[in-house]
């Protein structure tokens, strides 16, 4: 918007009056209420009904216009806007900072103070760089106000307890191999009902789910998945766990968490958009991550403890010969999370 000053205009369309204004397939009425900007920002746009069919007018008699809608869930824009306007928009994902982006502003020799940190808190743009009591407010803000009354407002989800107890467990998991079955027993609920709620909590870009890698060896596990949080912060927020890496039990699914977050946000931010999988075997053989781009597997495997010896994956090397692997520790991790085409080699 800076870039067009006086020809930009920015719209919260959370407020009735814009909301009503847009609310509206007229175009005279339209170009009344919008003007002559060559930019306009319909923030939260989903919360006009019939979006899509406003947009639609304004991109039919409007070619001048250059709209930027921006909604607070995939769901939400799927749902108002993309169906009329196939062909003729783009979309993007917002996430919280980037490791990619911080880097930009932030001296190398100043990544490892603050890897620490990033760990416990995240990096949503409230909270980055504040201090713990503040980042600690943040969260539990964003936590009440995003998780719970952003995605409550779904029909679909009718129960705010099952949600927070879903979460929990989710956050409990992170790392590990679930599955709707084990979930859905583990809080008393029907399989359908807890796929919904995980279905909607990825849309609302909450969380992220990783499926199993499975194609040659009958022994691959196939049917369980993995969810990571799209931020540590909010993941720790849920089992209200703030404390320092050196000080909990749990650092190696907050690594796992960070290293395979920050990656799929390094990618989907540079539009690209490679199969993510893990792989394990009934007989225990796994390996965290895998990306399969150019006909290649990537697998890589994601350690806290920069001694901890790893086995390389002679089977899966081996039923996969067009595959590589690599280990992500704290020592190499920039390689991997800033350079989204990261050199795969032996």
């Amino acid at each position: 918007m800076e870039k067009h000053g006086d020809a930009a205009r920015y719209i919260n369309c959370e407020i009735q009056q814009y909301r009503t204004a847009l609310q509206t397939t007229n175009t005279a009425m339209l170009n009344d209420f919008l003007g002559n900007y060559k930019l306009i920002v319909l923030d939260e746009a989903q919360s006009i009904p019939d979006v899509g069919l406003t947009l639609k007018v304004l991109t039919d008699t409007r070619p001048d216009l250059q709209i930027i809608a921006t909604g607070s869930s995939s769901f939400d824009m799927a749902q108002t806007v993309s169906e009329p306007l196939t062909g003729r928009s783009r979309t993007f994902t917002l996430y919280p900072f980037s490791l990619a982006e911080i880097s930009q502003q932030t001296h190398p020799v100043e990544w490892g103070a603050r890897l620490d940190n990033i760990l416990r808190f995240g990096m949503y743009p409230e909270v980055y760089g504040r201090s713990d009591e503040m980042a600690y407010e943040e969260l539990r803000d964003i936590a009440t106000n995003y998780l719970y009354k952003d995605v409550l407002q779904y029909n679909q989800i009718k129960r705010s307890d099952l949600l927070f107890n879903l979460l929990q467990a989710l956050a409990l998991q992170v790392g590990n191999e679930v599955s709707y079955g084990e979930l859905a027993r583990l809080l008393g609920e029907n399989h359908h009902t807890v796929r919904s709620y995980i279905d909607l909590l990825e849309k609302s870009f909450v969380i992220i789910r990783l499926g199993s890698f499975s194609r040659n060896l009958r022994k691959e596990i196939s049917k369980s998945f993995k969810v990571y949080f799209l931020d540590n912060g909010i993941r720790n927020s849920l089992i209200n766990n703030f404390n320092p890496p050196s000080q909990r039990d749990d650092v190696g699914a907050l690594w796992e968490n960070f290293c395979v977050t920050e990656r799929i946000k390094l990618l989907h931010n540079n539009r690209l958009f490679p199969n993510s999988y893990f792989w394990r075997t009934y007989d225990r053989k796994e390996i965290d991550y895998i990306e399969e781009e150019g006909g290649r597997l990537h697998a890589t495997e994601f350690k806290w403890n920069v001694t901890a010896k790893v086995k390389r994956p002679k089977e899966f090397l081996q039923t996969y010969p067009n595959s590589d692997f690599n280990v992500v520790t704290r020592e190499n991790y920039p390689a991997f999370l800033l350079n989204p085409k990261w050199p795969h080699t032996d």
